[in-house]
């Protein structure tokens, strides 16, 4: 039987299609599913339109774009499975969880980071009116079938193809900046360009376990302070998109003295405090068939690799490069269990132009101190 809290939440989003309906912003074949060799994971309004404005009209992400356009979404057979979606329209329960958080009023000047299909640039003119949106697409393909869609749908709004982590300086000050692309390092330029008393709402994809985070920040005194909402799931801004490189180095063996069993997939907690203690740490743990748990981590040319074996019950770990990273992982759970285990809902950071501090219950109450990037 549905809850009334999740008929409230369905309620929230379905409102959303009715203000302003999705099928106005979507192509005619998207993606709905995450193998692409799968027929079912395609959606196509000609040959099939029924299932089409199913999906459409459902609580459901939908992909719009492959591989940054080199996939031609109209080749549907044998298409590559290893394709990544670039471009998308986010499940609508995310939408309005974000928009909620947001909190846009009727004449708050909104800059959006991330037109993708234009939809959400289309709610949020309903919300402040057209003249107060300046939405920002660096995808030039991307932003003119935006242009495109929001045309068809009868809404004018300010679009921008420019690189989104610069924001949109000549429109600024804003009241609000909603993000609709993950970000796991924050441009302060987008806390520079909001008012005082100003929000920025965003996805936080740090790059560990993947995990992502709606992210609700206040501006104040030249710095954006706030806690992490609700679990999810957005691409990474294109400049920070991970990288492949070789592993290299002389290994380090050792053996580990905590369980790496602790690092699981449901323990957000521990993720969210991995990725704001050690900045640019990459990776997480698995649980293999045969029972051997693995955690790897990865940062520039330092790596460990920790594999739990259940027959001996030890961990052996190997690590290279100039860090060693088990050794920083093993600190970082003795810490957070000396905290009392929080779960990620007790988290918050704090953006200033020196970087991103994080801290725990209390903006006062400093974790550590994270380094921005050059």
């Amino acid at each position: 039987m549905e809850s009334g809290e999740d008929r409230a939440e369905a309620t929230r989003w379905e409102r959303l299609l009715e203000e302003v309906p999705r099928h106005l912003f979507v192509p005619d074949i998207a993606v709905v599913g995450p193998i692409l060799d799968d027929p079912r994971s395609w959606i196509d309004r000609t040959a099939d339109p029924a299932r089409w404005r199913e999906a459409v009209d459902s609580d459901t992400a939908l992909g719009t774009q492959l591989d940054d356009g080199a996939v031609d979404l109209a080749v549907k057979t044998g298409a590559d499975p290893c394709a990544l979606p670039t471009s998308s329209t986010s499940a609508p329960h995310l939408v309005a969880a974000m928009l909620d958080l947001l909190g846009a009023e009727q004449g708050d000047r909104v800059l959006e980071i991330g037109t993708g299909t234009g939809w959400t640039a289309a709610l949020l003119a309903r919300r402040v009116g057209e003249g107060n949106i300046v939405s920002v697409e660096i995808d030039a393909a991307v932003a003119a079938q935006a242009a495109e869609n929001l045309r068809s749908a009868g809404v004018a709004v300010q679009l921008v193809t420019a690189d989104g982590t610069k924001g949109w300086p000549a429109g600024a000050p804003y009241d609000r900046v909603h993000v609709t692309v993950g970000a796991a390092d924050i441009p302060y330029a987008w806390v520079e360009q909001t008012r005082p008393g100003g929000v920025i709402v965003l996805p936080w994809m740090p790059r560990w376990e993947g995990a992502g985070h709606l992210l609700k920040l206040a501006v104040h005194d030249g710095a954006a302070s706030g806690r992490l909402h609700d679990d999810c799931g957005f691409m990474l801004l294109r400049d920070q998109r991970p990288r492949s490189t070789r592993i290299t180095g002389e290994p380090r063996e050792s053996a580990a003295t905590i369980d790496p069993r602790v690092f699981r997939l449901d323990e957000q907690g521990l993720a969210v405090a991995v990725a704001g203690l050690l900045p640019g740490v990459s990776g997480g743990g698995c649980q293999n068939a045969d029972g051997t748990h693995r955690v790897a981590a990865r940062e520039g040319d330092s790596h460990a690799l920790a594999i739990y074996q259940p027959d001996s019950g030890r961990t052996e770990v190997s690590q290279r490069g100039p860090r060693d990273l088990w050794n920083e992982l093993e600190d970082i759970v003795r810490r957070w269990e000396d905290w009392g285990r929080p779960q990620a809902h007790r988290y918050g950071v704090t953006i200033t132009k020196d970087g991103l501090r994080f801290w725990l219950d209390r903006a006062d109450r400093s974790a550590s101190v994270r380094p921005r990037r050059a």
